[in-house]
């Protein structure tokens, strides 16, 4: 069992970053891989990035490629996503997901934090 607590978003402007972080609970945190979803306002949940449990196989969607950065401290049990080069586009609500699957499918991840808003304004 994990639990995930998100922290880190606010108000930005485009062209700005920002540092997501999510603290997990749960001893067996370094094996699973995670990831970051986002939900725009009025859309569905997306996939933004994922690592495996270690970090070193990572996967991005082809929107934030280049921008953001996902990486992960086992010894401290995070997750985090730093996102560069913002875009209006990019303001959702930011999830972060646990699983035993490094893929970019909503349903194959078991865990979810509760969320947290970035807004990028112009």
């Amino acid at each position: 069992q994990v639990q995930l607590v998100e922290s880190g978003g606010g108000l930005v402007q485009a062209g700005g970053s920002l540092r997501l972080s999510c603290a997990a609970s749960g001893r067996t945190f370094s094996s699973y891989a995670m990831a970051w979803f986002r939900q725009p306002p009025g859309k569905e949940r997306e996939f933004v990035a994922a690592c495996n449990w270690s970090g070193g196989r990572l996967l991005y969607a082809d929107s934030v490629k280049g921008r953001f950065t996902i990486s992960r401290d086992n010894a401290k049990n995070m997750v985090y996503l730093q996102m560069n080069s913002l875009k209006i586009e990019d303001t959702a609500v930011y999830y972060c997901a646990g699983g035993r699957s490094l893929v970019a499918v909503t349903t194959s991840w078991n865990y979810w934090g509760q969320g947290t808003q970035v807004t990028v304004s112009s």
